[in-house]
This record gives C-alpha cells, structure tokens and sequence, in this order.
C-alpha cells in the first residue's frame, strides 16, 4: 500500500483538508466506539443512533476516497468469516429478526475497523486512538467534578423515567462517588469500561513517550490521568488485565534481546501461564476476597451456569447470533437478574461467541483473536526488514498492536466487549492493521 497522504493526493484538490478529516473521523471514531453509553445517555438511543450511523458513513467515504490495495492474501479471513457465519445464524437463530438487526450492526462496526486498519498509517492510528483516549478520560474527570460539585447526588441518564421506582445503582450515570475515592464511572457510566480506557490509554500514551519528541511531557500527563482514572474505577478484572499486559510486555522485551534462541522465552511464557491458571483455580475464593469482591465474582458464576445450560441445548451452531443480549427475546429475557439489574453479556466473550455462534464459532473466533495475537507477537519481537538507524530496527510503537491485543483478550475473560463497539472495532482494525505488517515499508513514529 502506498503511502495515503499518496493517494488522496492524486485524487483530491484538497489534501491537507482532506488529512485533517480522515483524522478528525479516526478520532471521533475511536471515541465513539468506546464512550457509546456517553452519546446513549446524552442523547438517548435515536441520537445515539445518529451518532453511530455518521461513523459507519464516514468510514465508507473513506474507503471510498482512499481505496487501500485490497490484496485478498493480506485479508484476515477469520474476520470475514466471523461476520459471515454471524449472517448464517439467521437461517437458524431463535430469533431471526434481532439477529438480522444484530448483524447490520456487527457489519457496521466491522466496517469502521476495516477503514481504520488499512487507511490510516501507524502513526495515525497511534494518534488518533490517543486522542480519543484522552477526551474519554478528562471528559470522566471533569464529569464526575461537576457532578460532585453542582449536582451533589447520583445522577440518571437524560431521556429516561423511572417515576417512584426504586432505582439500582447501575441504572445511575454517575453516583456521586468522586470525593468518596470512588468507584467511579465517568461519563462511560460503567467503571469497568472506564478502566478499561484507561488501561488502553496507559498503553498508547506510554508508547508516544517514546514517539512523540518534544512533546513527550504531554504524553507523560495523560499517563497520570490515565493511572488517577484506573485507580478510582476500582475494577478488578481491568487490574487482571493489567498485570497480564506488564507480563506480555515483560516477555516481549525478552524476546527482543533474544533475536536467535527464543526457546527459553516461549517456555517461561507457557510455565507461566500454566502457573497462573492453576493459581487462580487453587486460590479462587481468596483471590476474589483480596480484590473485594462477592464470592461469586459480582453474580459472573451465575451467569456463566446459565450461559453453560443453553450452550448444551445447542452446542454447534448456537443459537444465533446476537452480541449484545437482546432483553426482549428469549432466552435472554431475564436471563441474567442480580439486585434488581438485568445483565445482557455472559461476562465472558468466549462463552458468549459458544452460545451464539456454537463451537464452529467459538473456532472461527479464537483463530481471529490468536491470529491477531500471532502477528502483532512477531511484529513487535522481531526486526523489521529497514534499520530505521536506532541501532535495531526497533520502535516502541511496533509494540502497540501486542499490548492492546493483549489488553483485549484479557478483558474477554469476565466481559464480553470484544464483541461489540470499542472492543470489536478495535480487534478489526488490529487485524487488518497487522495483516499489513507495515514495518518493513512504512516509518514509524
């Protein structure tokens, strides 16, 4: 692929304007896709709708306008045939008309990663995922300020009404736990989610410390916010995410010095994970006291036994495509109850995919997500084709595509957002991005 300030050059007037707008829409994209319950809350679901419906929109133009070489052999087939078996399952879902619906938006959001992963460059898409990122979090900050200091009280959504009910704390967008120490939520109105971006953004923003020069102090501020932000939400499973991040950055590095001879490293890296999982499976119950939560890990066990018993009705084929648990179809109605709050994920990505999709599914995603872990494996440890004069051929940012995947897949064990919006954007991107393997052609920031 050429370069695609290159190519829109040769078709456009009206490059720089252009420029600017692919990476006004990267950004606005990435926000989107991460802070949904943001515009959902704002602006209701039709405003919401809109917002969603001008990203997809957008992602076409820029396909259309920059027309990234569509090498079929660089093409994730594992992605295509994800959102191809999901189109399937109409024919024998048990709920053909929501899964028609759920499918358009999986495709659309599929879409949006397509164009971020084959028309932006590296740094484009360092950039405009940390702009994102970065909005998310300070919006957060500065919400969860103005809630404490002028609205004094947990704080419902616009456009809703629940009259004399007594309404469950997850029902709030914020509850007015800032001065408190937290949890708090952000405008996202989940903290796991907000720990999430902001694991995400410590990710990206570490890296720009290395890519960004003489800016390099703004990157290490949003690496403070990032880590204030982490704390306050509390979240547990984004601070198992987090130390399986340090682990595979740890390994990566190794492997890095370790050019020729890696045998050690991938040995370590399965003990380790073999140690790991037996830990978590010996020590359960005090490994879920020390991170203060319910015995039952806040009702997942329940709702994974529940998942478990539809998987055994249909255990191939599932039963249809969904992502999102759609609360006014069985049998996800009043699936998964727990203090008034009805849960539409199985908190688990890859029960999810087995329930819906079946095992063929459930097959057809792990070669998407261990496909993309592969190459953004060897992306980062191994040297690209051009010394770019540093002495190894290395860049800090060849690590990024690695850390998120791993970031990803870590989140996947106790939530199913790899599925849908940011997670499943960012998946596709990171597909397409590393099927490129760019390294060798294209300077990195």
């Amino acid at each position: 692929m050429t370069d695609v300030r290159a190519r829109i050059s040769a078709r456009a007037g009206s490059p720089r304007w252009l420029g600017s707008a692919i990476r006004a829409w990267a950004g606005f994209a990435f926000f989107t896709a991460f802070a949904g319950q943001f515009w959902r809350n704002l602006l209701g679901w039709w405003g919401f709708g809109i917002v969603a419906g001008i990203v997809i929109a957008g992602a076409v133009v820029l396909l259309v306008l920059v027309r990234p070489t569509w090498n079929w052999r660089l093409v994730p087939k594992s992605a295509i045939a994800f959102v191809g078996l999901a189109a399937l399952s109409i024919a024998w879902s048990a709920y053909p008309w929501t899964t028609v619906l759920m499918v358009a938006i999986l495709a659309g959001t599929a879409i949006a990663g397509v164009a971020l992963g084959l028309c932006l460059t590296w740094g484009e898409f360092l950039r405009s995922l940390a702009r994102a990122l970065a909005w998310i979090l300070a919006l957060s900050l500065v919400f969860e300020l103005w809630v404490a200091l002028f609205v004094g009280e947990p704080l419902l959504p616009n456009f809703v009404d629940y009259g004399d009910a007594d309404v469950p704390a997850a029902f709030y967008w914020s509850r007015d736990l800032l001065f408190a120490g937290g949890p708090i939520e952000g405008v996202v109105a989940n903290r796991n989610l907000l720990g999430m971006i902001a694991l995400l953004g410590l990710i990206v923003f570490s890296i720009q410390t290395r890519t960004m020069g003489h800016r390099r102090d703004r990157a290490i501020g949003w690496i403070v916010v990032s880590v204030l932000t982490l704390a306050l939400t509390r979240s547990a499973t984004v601070l198992l995410a987090a130390v399986v991040v340090a682990a595979v950055l740890g390994f990566a590095l190794w492997a890095r010095r370790r050019p020729h001879g890696r045998l050690p490293v991938y040995l370590t890296a399965a003990g380790s994970l073999a140690a790991a999982i037996t830990a978590i499976v010996v020590a359960w119950g005090p490994l879920l006291d020390l991170l203060g939560r319910s015995e039952d890990a806040t009702g997942r066990l329940d709702i994974w036994a529940s998942v478990q018993g539809l998987i055994a009705e249909r255990p191939v084929l599932g039963w249809g495509w969904t992502g999102y648990w759609a609360p006014w179809t069985e049998p996800y109605a009043g699936l998964a109850v727990r203090n008034g709050v009805e849960y539409l994920q199985a908190h688990n990505a890859w029960l999810d995919v087995w329930m819906q999709l079946g095992v063929v599914g459930l097959v057809v995603f792990a070669a998407l997500v261990l496909g993309t872990l592969s190459r953004s494996w060897f992306a980062a440890v191994d040297r690209p084709a051009v010394d770019f004069g540093n002495g190894t051929g290395y860049r800090a940012s060849s690590l990024m595509p690695l850390l998120l995947t791993a970031a990803l897949i870590a989140q996947s064990i106790g939530e199913s957002r790899i599925l849908i919006e940011g997670g499943w954007m960012l998946l596709i991107a990171l597909a397409f991005l590393t099927k490129r393997r760019r390294f060798a052609g294209e300077p990195m920031p």
